[in-house]
């Protein structure tokens, strides 16, 4: 049986790990925002970035990528996203349906945000987040490249996330 991973920010452009194809998928139920602060890969704890989190939400839904896992790499893959986004626990991992373009339905590895979480700040005015990522450096580097690299990839693929593109126009203003 084919693992499966819901990619919809940082595993869009930067997965780490091998994958044996993918596919445009919708996830439902929840909603892309930049509402976890980021205190490792792209903030500090003295000046927390914002990295993107699927924020439960009725009526809401996401599309990304569905990326499957090349097969025999099952447990290294799942060791390794462990690693990489379960850091600070502000993530939880769940196995959620989510619909690939072609129609299936596939259950995917997915890392949504703990509401709960003290580093959870949904509902952050756009203007706040975009002067935020402006200027937070975290050990991954700029809370810039996280963003641009997404809406550079969302739209690759020929999605568009309108608050993500705003926020890019916005923080490029900012940056100069």
């Amino acid at each position: 049986m084919t693992m499966w991973v819901f990619g919809y920010g940082s595993l869009l452009w930067n997965p780490g790990f091998d994958i044996a194809h993918s596919s445009v998928a919708t996830l439902k139920g929840y909603a892309r925002s930049f509402c976890m602060r980021s205190i490792h890969h792209r903030g500090s704890e003295r000046e927390p970035g914002l990295v993107l989190a699927l924020d439960e939400a009725a009526g809401t839904d996401c599309q990304g990528l569905a990326l499957a896992v090349r097969p025999g790499q099952e447990a290294q893959t799942l060791d390794y996203l462990r690693e990489r986004e379960l850091i600070s626990s502000a993530y939880l991992e769940k196995d959620l349906p989510v619909t690939l373009q072609d129609g299936r339905t596939v259950t995917a590895v997915t890392y949504v945000i703990d509401p709960h979480h003290v580093q959870y700040c949904g509902g952050l005015p756009l203007e706040d987040q975009a002067h935020i990522i402006a200027r937070a450096v975290g050990g991954m580097g700029p809370n810039t490249e996280y963003l641009f690299n997404t809406t550079d990839h969302l739209a690759t693929m020929g999605l568009r996330d309108p608050d993500l593109d705003w926020l890019a126009d916005r923080v490029r203003a900012l940056v100069g």
